[in-house]
């Protein structure tokens, strides 16, 4: 062969070469945070990225003008929800919290599963395809080259089960002493077994317990019955769905929580049907009761996307029993329209229906309950305005205890209210409420304010506080409390975190009206599996009094 054949044939091979790389889509595998929730965010890529359901990414912050191995660990989350061009993620873990601009990686396995699939569909092409049987070879071909890595959410099991030891000594007249031994479990347990049955939550369950001279529950035992655990079925190619537990009725959370479950049947793509029934555990229930049963029927119609207009509707008709002899049956309402970031209206509403002469009613037909309403916009991302409207017919009958912990903020403010969220430079956010409650009974409305004050990283030190101070007076009763929280990882083994509040209240629910308390808890992770935890309260009221210490030891998995 002549040395110039030889040359054009090498030229036209790199050529070649050279343009199959070309085709060849290069391989990303960060992403950034464009937007935070709550309990979700949305990442900047999608399925033109190689994103797909069930994906775990890492999400780091990088300090401005920092290399890439000073980034901070934030936490992980998973892909749920893909469009062209963005992702919605679940958020699994957070060792502090989520912002806008933090980056998102995607794991080894996952980057090489998006890798194997571009190049797949983008380098083995096929100029014609002729067949004469059924299927389409270039597919089946593609199927059998893709390697078949299994989802990481198929058997993720997580979890951390642990005893409790604690001790309660009373300062007041009785001067007596407890002590109780108790199971702890955390769970996050996703497709086990390779089904879609997902067992997640929280529980804390007493073995033994001696008595005390105290009056009523502590307060952390009452913290311990917020919490949720069950054991839900979602598979997104069956018409059922299912759960089982301590958990919200997830198309009715306004019902708050219930020791039972729920069964539903999605009827195509925006319609779902079911049935649920439990007792009601919460004491942060705005008509909590003891001993109370409930049970009824809903429908859910759903629509829209993330990335859009999403709105979401629940009605139902449910009936309750205390010590099983009949109380109320009502009608629920929920309502909700969400456009991207920028406008959010959520609205439930009860509406029972009396018999007169039966449990004090005296009159009959249908009559408003309870009603919330709120109304968020967010025209930039570092501001944000509430308008909300709380109405209760009835005088609401939560445990008062929890008033300066913040987990009854949205009872505390009856009426019309009004707030205001700013986020500020070097991790600072401003937020205040105020409002005001005119009742039949009086001349002139009463007012409620709250504001408080977030720092997210105290001066580079990683502490994270929030300050908060509110004063209210509504139908219940009429009273202020302050709070205060303080936590801090040192490492990824040590956690540190302090609480305390002063409330003063008056009202004919309770005798507890000037309270102090103050609480600190430590968790140290000495192992990969072994946590070693410990904590302190002291508490300070006119009907309760006492100290109360816990030591655990937990195993995680």
């Amino acid at each position: 062969m002549r040395a110039s054949t030889r040359r054009i044939l090498l030229i036209g091979w790199l050529a070649g070469t050279s343009y199959l790389l070309a085709q060849t889509p290069e391989l990303r595998t960060t992403f950034q945070v464009k937007y935070v929730t709550p309990n979700s965010l949305y990442l900047d890529g999608g399925r033109s990225a190689g994103l797909t359901e069930g994906m775990e990414l890492t999400v780091k912050r990088l300090p401005l003008g920092q290399p890439l191995m000073a980034a901070e660990l934030i936490g992980v989350v998973v892909v749920t929800s893909v469009a062209s061009n963005s992702a919605l993620c679940e958020i699994k873990s957070g060792e502090k919290e989520f912002q806008r601009g933090d980056l998102a990686f995607l794991s080894p396995k996952d980057a090489e599963t998006v890798q194997s699939a571009k190049t797949t569909s983008n380098v083995r092409k096929y100029a014609q395809v002729v067949t004469f049987s059924p299927g389409d070879p270039l597919e089946e071909e593609q199927r059998e080259y893709v390697p078949r890595t299994r989802l990481p959410e198929v058997n993720h099991l997580r979890g951390r089960v642990g005893f409790e030891y604690d001790t309660i000594r009373d300062r007041g007249n009785s001067a007596s002493s407890s002590s109780q031994e108790s199971v702890v479990v955390r769970a996050d347990m996703t497709r086990i077994g390779g089904s879609y049955w997902n067992f997640t939550g929280y529980w804390r369950g007493q073995m033994n317990s001696n008595q005390t001279g105290i009056e009523g529950q502590t307060l952390t035992d009452l913290l311990n019955r917020t919490y949720h655990i069950g054991l839900y079925y979602n598979n997104p190619r069956s018409s059922y769905v299912a759960g089982v537990g301590r958990l919200l009725l997830p198309w009715a959370s306004s019902l708050n929580t219930i020791d039972g479950g729920y069964f539903g049947r999605k009827l195509g793509k925006k319609t779902t049907l079911g049935v649920f029934g439990g007792s009601t555990p919460d004491p942060t229930a705005w008509n909590y009761q003891p001993n109370r049963q409930m049970g009824g029927v809903f429908t859910n119609f759903e629509g829209g996307d993330f990335d859009h207009l999403r709105y979401t509707t629940t009605v139902g008709v449910a009936i309750t029993r205390r010590n099983w002899l009949a109380e109320r049956q009502f009608l629920f309402l929920e309502n909700g329209l969400f456009l991207q970031r920028y406008l959010s209206i959520y609205y439930n509403l009860e509406a029972d229906q009396l018999t007169k002469g039966r449990l004090g009613a005296t009159s009959s037909g249908p009559v408003l309950s309870r009603s919330f309403l709120t109304v968020r916009v967010q025209p930039r991302r570092f501001i944000s305005f509430d308008l909300n409207h709380n109405y209760f017919r009835d005088i609401p009958t939560f445990d008062s205890h929890l008033i300066s912990t913040g987990l009854l903020d949205q009872l505390l403010f009856q009426g019309l209210s009004g707030g205001v969220r700013v986020d500020l430079p070097f991790r600072v956010s401003l937020y205040t409420n105020i409002g005001k409650d005119k009742r039949a009974s009086e001349a002139q409305p009463s007012w409620n304010r709250m504001a408080g004050v977030t720092l997210n990283r105290i001066w580079k030190t990683g502490v994270r506080a929030d300050f908060r101070l509110s004063h209210f007076d509504s139908s219940y009763g009429k009273g202020s409390y302050k709070a205060i929280s303080i936590s801090r990882d040192f490492t990824e083994q040590l956690h540190f975190e302090i609480m305390g509040g002063q409330q003063n209240i008056r009202s004919l629910l309770t005798q507890q009206s000037d309270v102090r308390w103050i609480t600190a808890s430590v968790d140290w992770f000495f192992s990969t599996h072994f946590v070693l935890g410990g904590g302190l309260m002291f508490y300070r009221g006119e009907v309760q009094n006492y100290d109360q210490a816990v030591i655990s030891v937990g195993y995680r998995f």
